[in-house]
Formats: structure tokens, C-alpha cells, sequence
């Protein structure tokens, strides 16, 4: 009788049957989700305010996720119009308020100034023809030209002079903002944003998130299992202040905030390369010979360019000597650090210093989104990834 309890039906065994096939399938892909997982390599991108961290993102997806479909460039064209409104506003309302102030060349163009200061008030503006007209005339004012070269006196957008120069062409109607125009359009990152891409097979996750102080407090939560952190610099800020106090050197607060990151104890077992980005405009600020910068960094003028320095075909000299002096204020700072910490926990086994200390790129991210230029991007962004992860983490890419 107690055998008899203790029989299973048919019906019972086949669903015990069909439930150990699901657990074991479940099981299968939990374990190929998880090698997948490890196979990934997740990228945290990180630096000050206006770095160009942003941009490396768009790169990515403009080289390996297909881009931008017509719908998303459209949705961008208002993006583009408010950074033109924004530049022009910038530029405009700073000619009264730097020392000395700076007089448009034709006064007839006041009219025009008092226009486009009064669009601050406004709220949905849809920008009229008028808008256009007045913008493009004040751009060609001497006066208001005279005032974006002291643009480092000021908080200016660096895509000002780039769409206030093709305002003829982002005002017409059938108007379609190019893979260049998405990349110079500036919108501020406020959160964390996943780009997901694949490079000879190897898989990527790059997370994006803002660089001003207020929104550092959120990189905490990208730190986990993170692969590498890509810290970006903006070469060319040696002459220019922060937005968050108008007072701070901002190529100083990337060096404060990439030391702090390197001596961020949760992070010494996180690989860290350093790219420094915006060589165009560092060149035309180092070639214009305005903005020296031992003015800012008075050790400059002691510096001599290093003999592992290497040029770009016909670079100018000057140029090379002010891209090596810039990373070797980074590398140097943090090489120090290293030693400094491998005898103080030369005793234990709770500090590895890194080999990325030495993984460092000169970067221009705004030039190579075309066909033509994809190869030469391709060795100066993903392949030295690829080069630098072979080394420094456990997986193999081949």
C-alpha cells in the first residue's frame, strides 16, 4: 500500500521531465550569458566638463553601430539651433562684460545686439528668419570676431564657430545635420549612457557620463566590473576657467580629478588610459601665439621636449613640444604616486599598480567620422584599446 502512495503518474514524471530540460537550458544560458559577460569589455569614460567624452562615443557609433538613422539626425537639428542661439547670445553679452569691453565695429549693428540679447527671455522660440539674419550679420561684425578670440575669457561652447558659420545651411528648411555636424553639436550629459559596439569581434560597452561636478557623484555606480577607465582631456583648456566657478583652471581640475581617480583606492585594480583630446585646437592656440602657455603653467618655459616624443608628419615643433609638455604634467604626477604607494604597501598584496599609468593617446575626435578617415581613426581610438587590453586584462584578443 505504501508503494502504491508513493507512485508517479505519467503525466507527473513528463512534467518533472520537461522541468529538469528547462532548468537545464536556463542553466546553459546563464552559463554562456556569464562567458559572454567576461568576454565584454566595459569601458567607463571619464574626465572633466566639455572633454570631448561625448563625441568619442558618437565616434563609436558613427564607426560601428550604423550611425544615426534620419529620424534621430532630425530630432538633432534643434539641438544644433540652440547651440548656435547659445554661442551667439555667449559672444554677444561678454562684449560689454570683459575688461577691457569690446565695441562692434559697425554700431548700426546695436539694433541687433539688443535683439539677440532679448531672446534670453524666451522660452519656446522658434527662430524666425530674422533670427538668422541678425546672427549671420553680428558674425561678421569685426567687433563681435574681435571678442570669440578672447573666448577663453569667457564660457563659449566649442562648436560656436562651426555652425555660426554654416548658419546659411542649418536655417534652410530641408536641412539634414551631417555625421560632423553631430559631432560638434553640444549637449551637456546629465546620467549614465550605454554605447554597446563590436571591434574585430571583441565586444565593447562604453558608459558615457557627465563630467561637471555636480553629476561625479553618479560614477560610482559605473565602477563595477569595469574593464579600463578612458580619462579624457581637453588639451586645449590650459587658457580656460571651469563653468562651475569661473575660477579654476580646467586643465589644472583635470589634472586634480586624474590623480584623485589614480589614488582612488576602489579603483587600483582598474586599468587607466589617458587620452588626450582636442590636438586641433591646442595646435591653433600654440601656432596663434595669443594664449602662451606659461602664463598659466610657468614650468613650461623650463621644459624641453622629451626624446621619446613623436611627431606628427609635419608638425610644427612648437606644437609637438606643447602636446608632450601637457601629458607629461599628467604622467609624471602620477608616476610619483606609483612609487610612493608600491613602498608604502610594498608589505602587502593590496595595491598593483598598473602598466596603463604609461597608456597615453593624442586624440582629435572630430575629424575621422568619414569612410576615408575611418583607418586613421581606427589606429589612433579602437586599436590602441585593443593593443592596451591585451596587455593589461586577463582575456585574450586576438
Amino acid at each position: 500500500m505504501g508503494c502504491l502512495g508513493n507512485s508517479k503518474t505519467e503525466d507527473q514524471r513528463n512534467e518533472e521531465k520537461a522541468q529538469r530540460e528547462a532548468n537545464k537550458k536556463i542553466e546553459k544560458q546563464l552559463q554562456k550569458d556569464k562567458q559572454v559577460y567576461r568576454a565584454t569589455h566595459r569601458l567607463l569614460l571619464l574626465g572633466a566638463g566639455e572633454s570631448g567624452k561625448s563625441t568619442i562615443v558618437k565616434q563609436m557609433r558613427i564607426l560601428h553601430v550604423n550611425g544615426f538613422n534620419a529620424e534621430e539626425k532630425k530630432m538633432k537639428i534643434q539641438d544644433i539651433k540652440n547651440n548656435i542661439k547659445e554661442a551667439i547670445e555667449t559672444i554677444v553679452t561678454a562684449m560689454g562684460n570683459l575688461a577691457p569691453p569690446v565695441e562692434l565695429a559697425n554700431r548700426e549693428n546695436q539694433f541687433r545686439i539688443d535683439y539677440i540679447l532679448n531672446l534670453a527671455n524666451q522660452i519656446d522660440f522658434d527662430f524666425p528668419p530674422e533670427f538668422y539674419e541678425h546672427t549671420k550679420t553680428l558674425w561678421q561684425d569685426e567687433g563681435v570676431k574681435a571678442c570669440y578670440e578672447r573666448s577663453n575669457e569667457y564660457q563659449l561652447i566649442d562648436c560656436a564657430q562651426y555652425f555660426l558659420d554654416k548658419i546659411d545651411i542649418v536655417k534652410q528648411n530641408e536641412y539634414t545635420p551631417s555625421d560632423q555636424d553631430l559631432l560638434r553639436c553640444r549637449v551637456l550629459t546629465s546620467g549614465i549612457f550605454e554605447t554597446k559596439f563590436q571591434v574585430d569581434k571583441v565586444n565593447f560597452h562604453m558608459f558615457d557620463v557627465g563630467g561637471q561636478r555636480d553629476e561625479r557623484r553618479k560614477w560610482i555606480q559605473c565602477f563595477n566590473d569595469v574593464t579600463a577607465i578612458i580619462f579624457v582631456v581637453a588639451s586645449s583648456s590650459y587658457n580656460m576657467v571651469i563653468r562651475e566657478d569661473n575660477q579654476t583652471n580646467r586643465l589644472q581640475e583635470a589634472l586634480n580629478l586624474f590623480k584623485s581617480i589614480w589614488n582612488n583606492r576602489w579603483l587600483r585594480t582598474i586599468s587607466v588610459i589617458l587620452f588626450l583630446n582636442k590636438q586641433d585646437l591646442l595646435a591653433e592656440k600654440v601656432l596663434a601665439g595669443k594664449s602662451k602657455i606659461e602664463d598659466y603653467f610657468p614650468e613650461f618655459a623650463r621644459y624641453t621636449t622629451p626624446d621619446d616624443a613623436t611627431p606628427e608628419p609635419g608638425e610644427d615643433p612648437r606644437v609637438t613640444r606643447a602636446k608632450y609638455f601637457i601629458r607629461d604634467e599628467f604622467l609624471v604626477s602620477i608616476s610619483f604616486l606609483s612609487v610612493f604607494l608600491t613602498w608604502l604597501f610594498s608589505n602587502t598584496s593590496s595595491y598593483a599598480p598598473s602598466a596603463a599609468a604609461k597608456c597615453c593617446h593624442f586624440l582629435c575626435c572630430l575629424y575621422f567620422a568619414s569612410t576615408l578617415h575611418k583607418p586613421l581613426f581606427c589606429s589612433k581610438l579602437h586599436c590602441c584599446l585593443l593593443a592596451t587590453l591585451r596587455v593589461l586584462t586577463q582575456y585574450t584578443i586576438k
